[in-house]
């Protein structure tokens, strides 16, 4: 009897299950390789609509402008529309899911995603701060003033930040960089910034009106560890996928 449902529920798994919650995805992101996924549930979780868990990895995946190299997904008690799938109906969640991430951005990534929606609004109002400290002779009123060409570097333990301001009638480039801490689980504060004279520069000047300065991940997101290295950042924690 036990072998039977062990059947039913794979067959409902990979015949009906899994190609919509990878349809689904898919329609979450801009772009996804090497999905790979892992439903785990008994036959009668999975006819009442009830998921315990489900795994998920992928690689090059990209979400709302932000590139991520490596991403690794546990979703935990995922409820689903499971009879309207099985009508041909696309997969919706009915309820909030938790999951636990481990992913990694790499230097490219963060090039890649440094105008994304969720990361461009930010940037803008962390440089706006920085104007207004004084720390370079940069009108920050000036309305025709525009960031551009953003490079992010990564170092060990540091994250270098250029651009260039275009003005109306000059073009002053700019650079910072910066240590990443946590503070809140859902704040990502600033250490030892310093503004550079030029993206390669070994010292810079320490800007002590940005020590501690926050990045609020909003609620519902929880970092448990935050990592610069050599070639990535590396992040693990929590996030609260909504229906």
């Amino acid at each position: 009897m036990g072998m039977d449902k062990e059947v039913k529920a794979t067959g409902l798994i990979s015949k009906v299950l899994a190609p919509a919650m990878r349809l689904w995805l898919r329609s979450q992101l801009e772009h996804i390789e090497q999905l790979e996924l892992q439903i785990l549930a008994g036959d009668r979780q999975i006819l009442s609509g009830q998921i315990p868990q489900v795994l998920l990895s992928a690689q090059s995946a990209v979400y709302q402008g932000i590139h991520l190299s490596q991403v690794n997904l546990v979703g935990q008690a995922i409820q689903v529309n499971l009879g309207q799938v099985m009508r041909g109906k696309a997969l919706q969640l009915l309820a909030p899911v938790p999951i636990d991430v481990v992913l990694s951005l790499t230097e490219a990534d963060l090039n890649a995603s440094l105008n994304a929606p969720l990361l461009a609004p930010a940037i803008g109002d962390f440089f706006k701060i920085l104007f207004a400290s004084g720390i370079a002779e940069i009108d920050s009123a000036n309305p025709e003033l525009k960031i551009e060409n953003l490079q992010a570097k990564l170092a060990e333990s540091w994250l270098t930040v250029s651009a260039q301001l275009l003005g109306a009638s000059q073009v002053t480039p700019i650079a910072l960089r910066t240590g990443l801490t946590l503070t809140l689980p859902n704040q990502i504060q600033l250490t030892q910034p310093q503004w550079l004279p030029h993206p390669t520069a070994k010292r810079g000047l320490p800007l002590e009106d940005l020590e501690g300065y926050s990045f609020d991940l909003g609620e519902g997101t929880t970092i448990e560890q935050l990592a610069i290295l050599a070639d990535r950042i590396h992040l693990q924690g929590r996030l609260q996928v909504s229906p």
